[in-house]
């Protein structure tokens, strides 16, 4: 990163590049150096050929904000073949976008615009007597401000709400009655103003008559503060309430006893576990994805990655009703911190690392991605017979590849699970702090009241997941089951029960066509879909295929037609989706759809054109998530076991039996031969270890390694600093 940044403010580049670390918005300078993968065919054959002059050229997606042109701008370039030599050249990139040109309004989130003196000037300083008497009143009387996204529609104006809240653990859940209107277009600060005052439903167009009546009288002031209401810890994650019965002893923890049973190749980032092996990506804008997944040396996946994460809110004031946020514009790859050992992970889980460029320098986490093997607690397989070997267990172990990111409040845990029968689970869930509002008695219909002035706010999660399944190989159709209800007679009818059963049947049918391939699951779940290969069946004659199952809260976003959602994320309007795979539609979202909801850069709505998808290097979209009605046991945060969603693949007439039968971690018993006997039994000779295991080691946290544009390592952060790059725009200080 660092030697492609060099070559880009080298002199020959002539691009006019100030350091990030020190540009303003009137400049320009580069926002983001991240890998850009190479086409698919290309991949393709190396894997075939496995030759050195077939390993696809390097390139990398280089973002530069264009803020001292003549017209500013944003542009996305591929900088490559890499490491840079004089064949390295940079070339405007286009082709995976709809729109050509990328509006500067629209441009990446920088903190460095919240600390420019004007911020200060026009917004906070007209309202400070009024901030102090309305909002303080508590001895810590510092605030802090959030803003609402997305910032504009069409890339014609920038601008957001501003919601304020008290500067305290938790702060989240802590919201005041004051929202400002605030455009920032354009890259000259000193043009940036207030548009609007909200304060307690009074709405004001200029900070001088908001003054006028808070001086005046005529303002309808919140009650003030409460003693009761002075503490504020309610909010920490501190522990309360009365010691449990036990609750003084540790609890269970994994051990393998004869050692690790998956391999990692730390130099290729390659896993490997009981058939499975695949690679580990990361990227800046959805984090940890995977790569060419096989089981039992056939590909099953060629790539398996997150692609945009929804969460859309409602409410009866200005902040929560112009809130729907698509996370990877502030970089959900980015906002990915160490795991905690032993909590997020458990003890015995290897770690690896990942790296992100952002505009003011790179960060390094040493635990950014866990691996670990885990006993599900039950068989993957069980039958209680007394014929002979009819009577056994085999047991549900599976492989866990894990990461968090926290992208300025919630908290998203992505999991991929692989279990022995040749089943990926996705899932996700959440956590963190909930971003509430001002509770007063117009919000019920909005959420919960979840203390004396804060609202739990309604809200939509919805995460969507591409999934290139290469089947038998890349050419691959889209089948549809569905159950129906039939009346049905037969000659052997007509005794007690009369002449008709009614009973379900199954109807299949192949949907050919894209644009009849944005579905929804069926009523009841009465049906679903698998992805086969018509051109290879298994043993019984049946195209080999991988199913999609709904796992927990399989939903879609409730809204539709909201212009803050209008064409950017149709993505969310179903269950999944399947599309022909080609290398110019690399993901059904973008970093810039966010504030672009009129003119979205990628409008998945264009992938569907009317193309036929029988026996086709397919693509399927799935999404996960969940309808979020917050109540009062999401304080101090939402919990992780219901707050989950997941989807399923697996294999559906792929094999000709079930193949976790393969493993040796099984039981087979047999009958007694004289009553009152044991069953005899055979367990492969795989035999529990029980060898002393090595205590976990002691916990210590640290803070990331930050590098600056130079790639040196930057002095370390302060609590402060971390939490301006962690919160991003939803914290902006300021002190009464």
């Amino acid at each position: 990163m660092v030697e492609i940044q060099n070559w880009l403010q080298s002199v020959q580049m002539n691009l006019n590049l100030t350091r990030g670390d020190t540009a303003r918005p009137s400049d320009n300078s580069v926002y983001m150096i991240q890998a850009y993968y190479p086409p698919k065919a290309n991949v393709l054959k190396y894997f075939s050929s496995l030759d050195p002059r077939d390993v696809p050229a390097r390139f990398a997606r280089v973002t530069i904000h264009h803020g001292g042109a003549e017209e500013p701008m944003i542009r996305d370039y591929l900088v490559g073949p890499l490491p840079v030599t004089r064949a390295t050249e940079m070339t405007h990139l286009t082709e995976i976008y709809h729109n050509k040109t990328l509006p500067y309004n629209a441009r990446g989130y920088d903190a460095l615009d919240w600390n420019l003196p004007e911020i200060n000037t026009k917004i906070a300083a007209p309202l400070m007597d009024a901030y102090k008497e309305l909002l303080g009143g508590l001895p810590n009387d510092t605030i802090v401000a959030g803003g609402a996204g997305p910032f504009g529609f069409d890339g014609s104006f920038r601008r957001f709400w501003l919601n304020w809240q008290r500067d305290t653990p938790g702060f989240w859940l802590h919201p005041l009655n004051l929202w400002q209107y605030v455009d920032v277009s354009g890259t000259d600060p000193s043009k940036w103003d207030q548009l609007k005052i909200v304060y307690n439903h009074q709405v004001f167009d200029t900070a001088e008559s908001f003054m006028d009546a808070f001086r005046n009288g005529t303002l309808k002031r919140v009650p003030p503060v409460t003693k009761q209401e002075e503490d504020l810890s309610w909010s920490t994650r501190e522990r309360i309430g009365a010691l449990r019965d036990l609750d003084n002893l540790p609890g269970p923890r994994s051990v393998s006893f004869a050692g690790l049973r998956f391999r990692i190749d730390h130099d290729l980032q390659y896993v490997s576990w009981m058939g499975w092996g695949l690679y580990l990506g990361f990227d800046r804008d959805m984090g940890l994805n995977l790569w060419d997944i096989r089981f039992r040396g056939e590909r099953i996946i060629y790539e398996l990655k997150p692609q945009e994460a929804l969460a859309q809110y409602t409410g009866n004031d200005p902040y929560k009703s112009s809130t729907a946020l698509l996370d990877s514009y502030f970089g959900m790859g980015q906002s990915v911190r160490d795991l905690l050992p032993g909590y997020d992970c458990p003890d015995e889980a290897i770690y690896l690392p990942a790296t992100t460029f952002s505009a003011t320098g790179m960060m390094t986490r040493k635990r950014a991605i866990c691996i670990f093997e885990q006993d599900s607690g039950r068989p993957i397989s069980r039958h209680l017979g007394f014929e002979r070997s009819e009577f056994g267990a085999v047991k549900g172990y599976q492989l866990v590849i894990r990461s968090i990111a926290t992208v300025g409040k919630p908290f998203f845990k992505f999991e991929y699970i692989f279990h022995i029968d040749g089943t990926i689970e996705v899932r996700v869930s959440a956590s963190g702090y909930l971003l509430s509002g001002f509770w007063d008695d117009e919000q019920g219909a909005y959420g919960s009241k979840i203390w004396n002035t804060t609202l739990g706010s309604l809200h939509d999660h919805a995460i969507n997941f591409k999934v290139d399944l290469d089947v038998g190989g890349t050419q691959n159709s889209l089948l549809k089951t569905s159950l129906s209800q039939e009346v049905t007679t037969q000659p052997w009818f007509g005794d007690d029960w009369g002449e008709e059963v009614i009973q379900q049947k199954i109807t299949r049918e192949y949907i050919d066509n894209e644009d009849e391939a944005l579905l929804r699951f069926p009523t009841n779940f009465q049906g679903g879909y698998t992805i086969v290969n018509t051109d290879e069946i298994n043993k019984w004659g049946i195209p080999r295929g991988y199913a999609i199952h709904p796992g927990y809260s399989p939903v879609y976003n409730t809204i539709v037609g909201s212009k803050r959602l209008l064409k950017n994320a149709n993505w969310a309007r179903y269950n999944l989706a399947v599309s022909r795979r080609k290398d110019t539609e690399p993901s059904s979202s973008s970093m810039w759809n966010f504030n672009l909801p009129g003119a979205p850069p990628v409008d998945f709505h264009n992938f569907f054109d009317g193309e036929n998808i029988t026996q086709q290097d397919l693509v399927t979209w799935i999404n996960v998530g969940m309808h979020h009605l917050p109540a009062s046991e999401d304080v101090p945060n939402t919990r992780t076991n219901t707050a989950a969603s997941s989807f399923f693949l697996t294999p559906f007439n792929y094999f000709d039996y079930d193949v976790s039968i393969e493993s040796t971690n099984a039981i087979l018993l047999q009958p007694p031969k004289k009553p009152g006997d044991p069953f005899s039994y055979n367990d492969y000779n795989v035999r529990p270890a029980h060898c002393v295991p090595q205590p976990p080691a002691a916990f210590e946290y640290y803070p990331e390694q930050v590098y600056d544009l130079d790639g040196k390592p930057a002095p370390p952060s302060t609590v402060e600093e971390m939490r301006k790059a962690s919160e991003l725009y939803l914290r902006i200080k300021f002190e009464l």
